[in-house]
């Protein structure tokens, strides 16, 4: 499974020393007394595919995930190769594919096949997106439970842009939509953003397929390395998790993109304006209405939250601190994180603790 290079699992190097959000200024509200987080979903430790209530479900390595404006939860189960939908009373069954029979069939419910999904992402229809990775394709889940390939061919990698079956990828990873329909997607070993219009036609927005890089600037002239999880604003500017690079970068409307926060190939975990922020292989990001971003921080096994203007504080966890305990902003932990969601107030994050094999629910009182 070609996952390992945006994971890291286990992978450490020194860590420059941290700074505390309180020494920042300007930064987003400190509400750590009214934030929690609780398990929504699975056991800790526990894998398996089973549906259920709460700590009777399990999953397999989940990765990506999504909410919707009714509260209902998306996870991309990707051991299993499924697609599971949570409630927000924390009920799992199983949308589409069976768990442990990968392919590429499309299809409705459990007769649809996928090979590994990773990122997966909802549109204003109610229409699933899912980056089926190993599959090298893009499927679309209807509200009925079809599954249909959107894009690329299946067992077929490449980086060409054109219509439908005729784009590759290469491991994509990161999906999102934005208000208008374009679907972005990180195409994760080809270094590049893509982006999909409302006929199917799949264009590189970003990078340049096959050459990794740390550079900013509009179109070609931008490099990513293993470009990772992917959210848009209601405004049209997107955000990247730039794995490799530990950094998170920002993509205008313009398609201009710059570095928001971290400095390429430094990894660590402080918080920080800009450059003076550290990251270890984040993977999810997330975004609300009021435009902060969310990250899930892999390695360090925290949740970051970044303003506009590009201000990192850790919201949940501690840094380099794994475990699986619910509770407050210090007391909670997490292992190895993957995606993140949100919903549009903020008051409420979904994040897949990946390791663990469990789905958390962080809930913020908004003061």
């Amino acid at each position: 499974m070609r996952i390992s290079s945006i994971c890291a699992l286990g992978f450490m190097l020194s860590l420059p020393l941290s700074v505390h959000a309180q020494d920042l200024p300007n930064t987003a509200p400190s509400d750590s007394a009214h934030t929690k987080v609780f398990t929504l979903a699975g056991a800790p430790k526990q894998a398996g595919s089973m549906d259920g209530n709460g700590p009777a479900a399990r999953f397999k390595r989940p990765m990506g995930i999504a909410v919707g404006p009714d509260g209902m939860i998306y996870v991309a189960d990707t051991e299993n190769h499924t697609i599971r939908r949570i409630t927000p009373a924390g009920a799992v069954t199983t949308l589409a594919g069976a768990a442990g029979s990968k392919g590429s069939l499309d299809g409705s419910g459990e007769a649809a096949r996928f090979y590994h999904p990773v990122g997966i992402a909802l549109d204003s229809q109610g229409n699933l997106y899912v980056t089926d990775s190993e599959n090298h394709t893009i499927r679309k889940i209807s509200p009925a439970g079809v599954v249909t390939t959107l894009a690329g061919a299946a067992g077929r990698k490449g980086s060409s842009d054109g219509v439908g079956t005729k784009a590759s990828f290469n491991y994509p990873h990161g999906i999102t939509v934005s208000a208008d329909g374009t679907i972005y997607v990180t195409d994760t070993e080809n270094h590049s953003v893509r982006q999909i219009s409302n006929t199917s036609t799949v264009t590189t927005l970003a990078g340049v397929s096959g050459k990794k890089g740390t550079a900013d600037g509009k179109g070609a002239t931008a490099l990513f390395y293993h470009p990772s999880g992917i959210a848009v604003t209601a405004d049209g500017i997107l955000y990247v998790a730039d794995n490799g690079n530990h950094t998170i970068r920002k993509i205008s409307r313009n398609g201009a993109v710059t570095t928001l926060a971290g400095t390429a190939r430094k990894n660590g975990h402080a918080d920080g304006i800009g450059p003076s922020a550290r990251f270890d292989w984040p993977n999810g990001v997330a975004v609300d209405s009021q435009g902060l971003v969310y990250v899930a921080d892999n390695v360090n096994s925290i949740i970051r939250i970044i303003t506009p203007t590009g201000i990192v504080t850790t919201l949940v966890g501690k840094a380099l601190s794994w475990g699986s305990q619910d509770g407050n902003t210090e007391s909670a932990r997490f292992e190895f994180p993957f995606g993140v969601a949100v919903n549009p107030s903020g008051n409420t994050i979904y994040v897949t603790d990946t390791k663990n094999q469990t789905i958390r629910r962080i809930q913020r009182s908004l003061l």
